[in-house]
């Protein structure tokens, strides 16, 4: 009798788990709709299933495949336009990679570019993307002051911060399933939130106070993250950089007070000549 027992039982299991595949297996046909009617085996069709993040424990790997395909969109859609001069985005990708290794996520594949745009800006994506436009390399006096900004987006890919703005706003928009976000939503968010730089107050001073130490422990002059914001705040129409809040005089009071507690002095990237060399073929 137990015996009988037993085997009603493992088939009752067997029958239960050939209806839970044969519906993975549905779910996933309808997904990925192949194009020519071939034979492909139950793993292959599996494989084909969408791509689900679950944005509050992502991990390293997939943010940075997340803003790989953000960066992709990006750029074959034409929303930004990259700068094709090699000696110039190899400078800019230079200083990049150096403030990288410096940051407090050096973990992770950076990638530097430079944006043809005349405006003053810069943005980062999650994943190690960080862009600067023709506008703010020509707007630096020297290579620090274009180092702060870059160490600035540094700090928000250390800080992850555009994970948590990418599940606020799936949230919000009533995206986000019980069982995350799939893929393509979240790379349409994603370069919705590059190109806006949505960043609260909380995210832009940690992210200022986090560019300051990898200012300074890649050597340059931390006080030029100081005098950039200043002499932004006297173009007649305020960087989009920095035209979310805080307000960028609090931002800069933030920082003097945080230098006078480091009571250093460096001084490297101050030469402005030797910068203006390096970016001439923008002239």
């Amino acid at each position: 009798m137990d015996i009988l027992k037993k085997a009603s039982l493992n088939l009752r299991k067997i029958k239960l788990l050939y209806l839970l595949v044969s519906g993975v297996v549905a779910v996933s046909i309808g997904v990925a709709s192949p194009q020519k009617s071939e034979a492909i085996s139950l793993l292959d069709l599996l494989r084909q299933g969408v791509q689900i993040y679950q944005l509050s424990n992502i991990s390293g790997a997939e943010e940075v495949e997340l803003g790989r395909e953000i960066n992709q969109q990006l750029v074959s859609s034409n929303q930004i336009q990259l700068y094709r001069n090699s000696n110039v985005n190899n400078y800019v990708n230079q200083i990049g990679q150096w403030l990288a290794a410096n940051s407090t996520r050096p973990n992770i594949p950076y990638k530097f570019q430079v944006v043809q745009d005349n405006s003053i800006n810069a943005f980062a994506t999650m994943g190690g993307y960080v862009y600067v436009t023709t506008g703010l390399l020509e707007a630096a006096d020297n290579e620090a002051q274009l180092a702060s900004v870059i160490a600035h987006e540094i700090g928000h890919i250390a800080s992850r911060h555009a994970i948590e703005q990418m599940r606020q706003t799936a949230i919000a928009r009533g995206l986000a399933s019980a069982t995350g976000l799939d893929r393509s939503t979240a790379v349409q968010i994603g370069v919705d939130l590059a190109l806006q730089r949505p960043n609260s107050r909380q995210d832009e001073f940690e992210a200022d106070q986090r560019g300051l130490r990898t200012l300074g422990r890649a050597g340059y002059a931390q006080s030029a993250m100081i005098a950039f914001m200043q002499k932004l705040l006297n173009q007649p129409t305020l960087p989009t950089f920095l035209s979310t809040h805080p307000a960028t005089t609090d931002r800069i009071a933030a920082l003097k007070r945080e230098l006078a507690r480091q009571q250093t002095n460096l001084s490297g990237g101050l030469n402005n000549s030797i910068y203006r060399e390096k970016i001439q073929p923008l002239s």
